[in-house]
């Protein structure tokens, strides 16, 4: 019998944890679910013989490492900053390790130890990262072994809410973190190539300047820039490529609504308000606009913003109760992403019947016998209910999967990695397409650089 621990119990770990007990006797394995809070666990494990639930400190070392012992594999669910303790206790005790999280600097730190040891540390294997890296990669291998040279890719992903869910002028709920949400796009200008020209993006612009796309049935979508769409050139063998861009999906119209917030300044996290707690949303608004003893918020707000009062973002702002006189913020010493997302968080969370919505799309532009040609692959997970949610199964599978095939040797090619060979991607993608996570690809009419499309 093979032992997995799975260290962290949140959200996104429903699908994870039942597809390794609804394999459990097939592949011979024992599941113990390691947490501070072990309720979760409990819930999902449902007396399932072949499931446990302890409680764990992970800043335990002692506690941590015996637990790390026991098993052959570690999957971490942590937040990303507390990987890299749990790896140094894999290296130390020899055992493999797989999280759905970027690869940080000092992970990579311990590539060399883990292939002298035998060990595959498996990162970035989630949604984005992960079904991203595997399913581009499986087109651009295919592309490339037929002769052709890629001259665009382009790739979106998105986490929304279903459209039967869809119920608020933003056509957007929180379907992960919010605080990941308010803050997106901050820390540095995004960056692309074009063209074969590079672009530059800064944080103040980035939600004026969107590029547009069709998914299947599913409508109209826009997409805003991530911060670096150039570092996975190397990895994915890119290189030379004329085209490459990356960008998160929104449905059209929230990009533009949103830019609202940011030039404000209220998705600024640098510095606390003095009186926070007791602010009214009215208070919080009124914070950004200059003093007038007679205008009010509202038209204060729409003056400087230069926003007329029938304009469907109005609405939107409206719709959120920004203007509400006596709501208070109720959060001591916040700073203004604080204190909107708490604002956000009351109309855009989720209810008990509510269900989230995956989007991701590539687009893929090659030469091939002097003929340019176009494929685009689309993808949509729609949600179960508040337990198995799109983004739990879309970020949980794929690390479940691939952790029963290291353990069967299957994938085996030791070192910290990221799901790019044909090794990893191939039996997985297999996999999660018997698990309804299945991209649609077709041939569509090469654009380059589309000017309906400007993100330049």
């Amino acid at each position: 019998m093979k032992n997995i621990l799975i260290i962290g119990a949140g959200k996104s770990s429903s699908s994870l944890i039942t597809y390794l007990l609804d394999n459990s006797f097939q592949e011979d394995l024992q599941i113990t679910i390691a947490d501070i809070l072990i309720e979760n666990a409990l819930k999902l494990i449902n007396h399932h013989s072949r499931g446990q639930a302890i409680v764990l400190d992970v800043f335990d070392e002692k506690k941590r490492q015996e637990e790390i012992e026991k098993t052959d594999l570690v999957i971490s669910m942590l937040p990303p900053n507390l990987h890299f303790e749990i790896a140094k206790d894999c290296i130390l005790l020899k055992k493999h390790l797989v999280t759905a999280s970027y690869i940080s600097k000092e992970m990579k730190t311990l590539n060399e130890d883990a292939i002298k040891n035998g060990l595959v540390f498996m990162n970035e294997i989630g949604l984005d990262p992960g079904i991203d890296h595997m399913s581009a990669m499986k087109v651009i291998d295919r592309i490339k072994n037929n002769g052709g040279k890629i001259l665009l890719f382009e790739s979106f992903c998105g986490g929304l809410v279903a459209p039967e869910s869809d119920t608020n002028l933003w056509n957007y709920k929180f379907t992960w973190n919010p605080r990941n949400v308010v803050l997106a796009g901050q820390g540095g200008a995004a960056m692309f190539i074009q063209e074969g020209t590079y672009k530059y993006i800064p944080y103040h612009k980035l939600f004026k300047r969107t590029e547009f796309l069709t998914i299947n049935e599913y409508g109209k979508f826009e997409a805003y820039a991530n911060r670096n769409s150039l570092k996975y050139r190397s990895a994915y063998g890119l290189e030379n490529i004329p085209t490459m861009y990356r960008g998160t999906i929104r449905k059209i119209g929230f990009s533009r609504a949103w830019n609202i917030f940011v030039q404000l300044g209220m998705t600024d996290d640098s510095y606390t308000i003095e009186n926070s707690e007791h602010m009214s949303y009215r208070d919080f608004v009124n914070l950004f606009l200059a003093y007038s003893p007679s205008d009010s918020v509202e038209l204060k707000l729409r003056s400087y913003l230069k926003i007329d009062q029938d304009d469907l973002i109005w609405e939107k702002l409206v719709e959120l109760d920004l203007f509400h006189p006596t709501k208070k913020i109720g959060l001591k010493n916040a700073t203004p992403a604080q204190m909107l997302q708490k604002i956000l968080e009351n109309s855009w969370t989720l209810q008990e019947n509510d269900k989230d919505m995956i989007v991701m799309q590539h687009l893929f532009g090659y030469e091939l016998n002097g003929k340019k040609h176009q494929i685009e692959s689309s993808l949509v997970v729609v949600g179960e209910n508040q337990t198995y949610t799109a983004m739990a199964k879309t970020v949980g599978l794929p690390v479940a999967i691939a952790a029963i095939k290291i353990l069967k040797k299957e994938i085996k090619t030791p070192g910290v990695q990221i799901p790019i060979s044909k090794e990893v991607y191939e039996p997985i993608l297999k996999e999660l397409e018997k698990c309804g996570i299945e991209f649609i690809e077709k041939e569509v009419p090469y654009l380059g650089y589309n000017p309906n499309n400007v993100i330049g």
